[in-house]
């Protein structure tokens, strides 16, 4: 483990370790993002509903101002006025605050999708810690995070003032001209400025979000080790599950060579394939491979046919085509039923001369 830690992390992260970091809630999200949609949102709610809401509140103001003696607001009737008023406040505001959810909610999981922080959920006393927590307030990502809201201030500070000051002569005329034309014209100013901001809020929140997944793919890269030990993890040690393989062919080799005494015939290259046929035509349909190998496996083959009086019959062609044709277990291909015929006519001569000469 100390030898790892000092490794360089250059291995892209696994699918599990991102998996991992994300219950974690180490995931690549950036608020300037979230912040630039609802402010987005915002606006264009404003700028369909707007003129909805500024009717309804305007007509409902004019009203309760005008006729403040229809107001009943005894003690007994002050909390039904308050329900009503949250109400219709509610009612006139409500679709811009289903807007507002609606895209951050929709902009968040855009981001990191469907996740549970279970790190989060758990209680730790450590976050208790005054210390720890003033060593978070210092940290590299807290004093970018400064950086970057200060930075936001200015940006809307600046658009403020490129947008208000040109329109300072026309503001100051604003004494002579009625109620409501004044609030459409602060109005219209504060959608300009609005819209100026979002439209750079936006931009910059592109670039932060691509620097955010930088960053978070950088800091769970992982070592060649880390590697090497989750896929140890996932699919097995290779050397154990080369080991298990091993012993199934071992295994397979075993019960195929426990096959050969029931055989009626090896047919042999004669060195390098021996192919040990069997053909029972009460229960079989076509010859059928018990067993095949090649080599030292085609050696043991011939000295347990040997031992057990089992022809080898020597025919390289017919061996060659049915070592690479025919599978163990399998019959034989049709087109080789011929050549195996005969050879099998041949073994059955040889073991009826034998009979008759014991007779």
């Amino acid at each position: 483990m100390a030898e790892e830690s000092f490794q360089e992390k250059t291995e892209q992260a696994t699918p599990k370790r991102r998996e991992e970091s994300a219950k974690k809630g180490q995931v690549a999200k950036s608020q300037e993002l979230n912040s630039a949609v609802v402010l987005m949102s915002a606006l264009g709610g404003l700028y369909v509903l707007g003129g909805m809401m500024y009717r309804d509140l305007s007509g409902f103001t004019v009203g309760v101002l005008t006729n403040p003696q229809g107001i009943d607001v005894s003690l007994g009737n002050i909390w039904n006025l308050a329900v009503d008023w949250a109400l219709f406040y509610f009612g006139v505001s409500g679709p811009i605050m289903m807007i507002l959810a609606t895209a951050a909610f929709v902009v968040s999981i855009s981001q990191v999708g469907f996740t549970v922080n279970e790190e989060a959920l758990s209680l730790k006393l450590q976050r208790l810690d005054p210390i720890a927590g003033a060593k978070r307030l210092v940290s590299k990502r807290s004093l970018v995070e400064l950086f970057k809201g200060l930075f936001k201030i200015g940006i809307v500070g600046y658009v403020s003032y490129i947008t208000i000051e040109p329109e300072l002569a026309t503001m100051a005329m604003l004494i002579d001209v009625g109620i409501g034309d004044t609030f459409q014209y602060i109005a219209g100013m504060i959608m300009k400025v609005g819209l100026r901001t979002a439209v750079i809020l936006l931009i910059l929140a592109v670039l932060d979000y691509a620097y955010q997944r930088w960053e978070h793919n950088n800091s769970i890269k992982m070592t060649k080790q880390e590697v090497k030990e989750e896929q140890k993890q996932t699919e097995g040690d290779p050397q154990v599950k080369m080991r298990i393989r091993s012993l199934q062919r071992e295994a397979a080799r075993r019960r195929m060579m426990d096959e050969v005494p029931e055989a009626d015939v090896v047919i042999t290259n004669p060195t390098h394939y021996a192919i040990a046929v069997k053909y029972d035509p009460e229960v079989m349909e076509a010859p059928m491979v018990v067993a095949k190998g090649q080599n030292l496996i085609a050696q043991k083959i011939k000295e347990i046919a040997r031992e057990n009086g089992i022809p080898c019959v020597e025919n390289k062609p017919l061996a060659q085509t049915l070592f690479k044709a025919a599978e163990i277990g399998q019959e034989i291909p049709q087109d080789l039923y011929k050549a195996v015929a005969e050879v099998l006519a041949y073994v059955f001569r040889l073991r009826g001369t034998a009979a008759s000469m014991a007779n």
